[in-house]
């Protein structure tokens, strides 16, 4: 993967950041262009390696900022952040019509952005004069991965897309329209089943090539893909291929997941891959932009107490000490002194908690911290994940035997007790399973949303809106004494919820306006 990460400058720099329009409209720059680029294999590999950066982008507020903000609008996360102004985040996190905010606007553009980078992989490497055939479909599947992967994460916060699979000019995609949600996911399942085709298994790849896409991330993301559709057959039967493909096993202790030492460990299904090499920008800022302001962080997105108190009823004390740092808590795995009694002042943090996992010790930090430089991988699937996803597919089919030993192995590592319930028992163990192994990951949001509870609604909708359980627990006497004294960040979080219209976000104001309203808007923004 260090390929990847050194020659994604260079391929910015044949396609850049600019918008689509912009790219296509300005005039070639000296010698090369996209008819005369992919004459060879390194050609190629460098234009990809520019697609896998559209995975986070080279910095925070692209693609990783976002995806802390739409946690923001779960019961695990609160915007946190109490000394700054919170225009950029308050009306996506407390629901409050956020169809012209900046997070929403640039996690749209930059997802199409990515898109254009493996359409042009796609399009141009199948006629690239490459003699290594292998090589050729191989580079032509990641890039089909990628695409899958970035409608995927569009297709969950918007619904249906507009599919755009070509290079197109911008007098071509005048008036273009959204594809509805079922056809939006069946142009991901069609190009992950390619991709997986010509995918090497993560064993088959050499040690330099470790963080690309693999036919096991290609079938777990489609066995998410189809459990996300309620597709739960399918979805059983592919991550049963990636649980028996004996690729993947989960770390001896959770405590090791969220560390560099275990960047592209046996658990990585697929990771975003930093660098610290502090000539190119290729490193991660979500450890500052979710950290303690008194330890030079942003302290945006901070766990609520409402999630402490699940690992607490749940009795998960191994989890909840490698997920939530409390103000005056010994912060585990850290050794320098300062992380004793560690200061997360409660009038600058809405819950006086952070994100544990994010969290980088001090000997293990790039200097400067507060830079485009830490290496800690960003987890996006892992093989606990695959687990509980086969879990709840089970389930859902009345295979409770199997549903039950995938659950449990997870269990186990956490050093809990087995699990013996079925039907609707199991089902509810299953999820707050997924809370808790998952927690602060960025599943929850989408988890919440497709799950169906016993009164016909929604998660998210028990949970938000004037009655909503998250919302009477912070405005009740048992509150947190943290989060009920500082109202820097108002407690009635999620009050103005709403069935009918907050199972998505809005598109983008400015997308619509552009589009002369060829692009419809979500239902009642």
């Amino acid at each position: 993967m260090k390929n990847i990460i050194k020659t994604a400058l260079c391929a910015a720099l044949l396609i850049g950041t600019s918008s689509c329009s912009d790219f296509l409209q300005e005039p070639v720059l000296g010698q090369e262009n996209l008819d005369t680029y992919f004459q060879n294999e390194e050609e190629s590999l460098k234009q990809l390696s520019g697609a896998y950066q559209g995975i986070f982008w080279d910095d925070w507020w692209q693609i990783a900022a976002p995806n802390v903000g739409f946690e923001m609008s779960t019961d695990d996360l609160w915007m946190g952040n109490t000394t700054q102004s919170q225009s950029d985040w308050i009306r996506m996190a407390h629901y409050d019509n956020p169809a012209q905010d900046g997070p929403i606007s640039n996690y749209w553009q930059y997802r199409y952005k990515a898109i254009l980078r493996c359409n042009i992989v796609i399009n141009k490497v199948a006629d690239a004069p490459i003699s290594n055939e292998s090589l050729k479909k191989r580079i032509i599947a990641e890039a089909k991965f990628l695409r899958a992967f970035n409608y995927f994460e569009l297709v969950k916060n918007f619904g249906g897309v507009p599919l755009v699979l070509e290079m197109k000019l911008p007098s071509e995609v005048i008036g273009i329209q959204r594809a509805s949600i079922a056809e939006t996911y069946a142009q991901i399942e069609k190009d992950l089943k390619e991709a997986i085709a010509d995918l090497p298994k993560k064993s088959e790849y050499a040690s330099t090539d470790l963080g690309r896409a693999t036919k096991g991330a290609a079938q777990s993301y489609l066995g998410k893909a189809y459990l996300y559709q309620e597709k739960y057959a399918e979805a059983k039967a592919v991550l049963e291929e990636v649980i028996n493909s004996g690729e993947y096993d989960l770390l001896p202790e959770f405590g090791q997941v969220w560390t560099i030492a275990q960047n592209n460990g046996k658990e990585s299904v697929f990771e975003v891959q930093f660098s610290n090499v502090t000539n190119y920008n290729l490193g991660g800022r979500l450890p500052v932009f979710t950290g303690s302001r008194d330890d030079s962080g942003w302290s945006w997105g901070l766990p609520t107490s409402d999630l402490e108190n699940a690992f607490k009823n749940a009795g998960d004390t191994e989890r909840l000490k490698w997920t939530i740092v409390k103000h005056g808590d010994d912060v585990p795995g850290e050794t320098a002194p300062e992380g004793k009694n560690y200061v997360i002042t409660p009038d600058k943090h809405k819950s006086a908690r952070i994100n544990r996992k994010f969290y980088i010790p001090r000997a293990e930090r790039s200097v400067p911290y507060d830079a485009n430089f830490n290496n800690l991988n960003h987890r996006l699937l892992r093989y606990a994940d695959v687990l509980l996803m086969y879990a709840e597919a089970s389930n859902a089919l009345g295979d409770d035997a199997a549903a039950r030993i995938a659950l449990n192995k997870v269990r186990t590592r956490a050093k809990l007790g087995e699990v013996t319930a079925s039907g609707t028992a199991l089902r509810d163990a299953i999820r707050t399973e997924r809370r808790l192994e998952l927690a602060l990951e960025f599943n929850r949001l989408y988890d919440i949303r497709r799950w169906t509870e016993s009164n016909g609604k929604k998660m998210i909708a028990n949970l938000f809106g004037a009655n909503g359980s998250f919302v009477r627990y912070n405005l009740s006497a048992a509150a947190d004494e943290y989060e009920k004294t500082n109202q820097k960040e108002n407690s009635n979080k999620g009050i103005n919820f709403r069935e009918d219209r907050d199972l998505l976000f809005p598109i983008p104001h400015s997308e619509v306006q552009l589009s002369n309203g060829s692009i419809v808007q979500n239902p009642n923004f």
